[in-house]
């Protein structure tokens, strides 16, 4: 499991997470992975690519 910082930001969006995180080498890839429902939030598939992910937040994808 990985630990992403926000750094006093209230939030970023899904798609971002996932690139910034080195998860994917896009921008695009991240949209695509979220679009085939590969991605979770919370336990649940999330189709919104700039769906807000807070700190009470936890992601994985296959």
């Amino acid at each position: 499991m990985e630990i992403f910082h926000l750094n006093g930001q209230p939030y970023i969006k899904l798609c971002d997470l996932l690139k910034l995180q080195g998860w994917v080498d896009s921008g695009g890839a991240a949209k695509a992975l979220i679009d085939q429902g590969d991605v979770k939030v919370d336990g649940e598939i999330e189709t919104r690519k700039r769906c807000k992910i807070s700190k009470k937040n936890n992601c994985h994808f296959n």
